[in-house]
């Protein structure tokens, strides 16, 4: 970290000095690192530096390197950085996002300065999940959509989530599916057309939930938050941490659980939302979500494991929808 940078860190959290301690992980394709520093003379032990500096070549480790790959991540990061300048402060305790204390952008790089989630107590990271942990996350995204519930995404992404059609041309042109190829356009618009619009985390997989003893959770990498349909975070978030069999057997129980959180917390937020209206739409489009993004994943990653017989049921039965419909 060169001393422009200290300088913003130790300015921001009133320390004497810091001591870069732990290289939590590096960005995707060589965009930079996240590093926790420790720190002297603050009432802070330390913090959480997000440093982004654009790479000289790219290095994608599916060999998606174009500069429409690059532009993508430049957006990216500038929307993370509007979402904590505008729109963080609006998240409480039921979806906790880290405190940002410093946010910089200089030249080709990005300089964020954020609370430390392990010291708030949330040091949690999990691959599997419990029953009840699933449960966390799922009361998260209800909190975070009823916040942002009919918000216009002013200086996010028009339409959030990493895997959107508009943004991934090359993954759709690689798609070796001719129907739901065709039925690509169709699917985005089903979820735009949703008169409940609301923010979408976008990149809601288990790896960017921090799990607190007590059961609770707070999100991390706000990069393709944006507008839309909140099934497409439950849906993605589901496929993250379930196996076929799970999805197949607890997809109604956990979707019943969602709802009921999220009738919660619109009432919590003073949302004046017409619910049953806004549940018979949300549930519709549950197969919708999980198909765009089935969509993006057989032509970037052809033979993931998330590609099963449970995703292929349910775009079958979406493309199925679409085909009677236009008829």
């Amino acid at each position: 970290m060169n001393q422009h940078f200290q300088d913003i860190t130790l300015n921001a959290t009133g320390a004497d000095r810091l001591i870069e301690s732990e290289v939590i992980q590096s960005l995707w394709s060589g965009y930079g690192k996240i590093v926790r520093c420790r720190l002297e003379g603050s009432e802070l032990d330390s913090v959480v530096v997000k440093h982004v500096h654009w790479p000289d070549s790219n290095h994608h480790p599916r060999g998606w390197n174009t500069s429409r790959s690059h532009e993508r991540k430049v957006k990216s990061y500038q929307v993370e950085t509007a979402f904590y300048e505008e729109y963080a402060s609006r998240c409480d305790d039921s979806c906790r996002v880290p405190k940002c204390f410093a946010l910089e952008t200089h030249g080709d790089e990005v300089f964020m300065v954020m609370e430390d989630l392990d010291a708030a107590g949330y040091d949690g990271r999990r691959n599997r999940v419990t029953d009840a942990e699933i449960k966390a996350c799922l009361s998260w995204l209800a909190g975070f959509h009823a916040a942002f519930m009919g918000t216009a995404p002013d200086g996010l992404w028009e339409t959030g989530t990493y895997w959107h059609l508009e943004t991934r041309p090359d993954e759709l042109a690689e798609l070796d599916d001719p129907a739901l190829k065709a039925t690509a356009g169709a699917i985005d618009q089903k979820l735009s057309d949703s008169p409940f619009q609301t923010f979408v985390h976008g990149d809601a997989k288990l790896a960017n939930f921090c799990f607190s003893s007590d059961a609770r959770v707070a999100a991390v990498d706000f990069q393709y938050v944006g507008g839309g349909c909140g099934m497409k975070d439950v849906a993605y978030f589901l496929g993250s941490c379930l196996c076929e069999d799970e999805c197949e057997r607890q997809e109604q129980k956990l979707l019943d659980y969602y709802f009921q959180s999220l009738e919660t917390a619109l009432k919590e937020n003073g949302k004046a939302v017409d619910f049953p209206a806004l549940e018979a739409d949300w549930r519709a489009l549950y197969p919708v979500a999980w198909t765009d993004f089935f969509r993006f994943l057989q032509g970037w990653s052809p033979g993931h494991w998330k590609i099963h017989r449970y995703s292929e049921r349910l775009v079958r039965k979406v493309l199925e929808q679409i085909k009677l419909g236009s008829e």
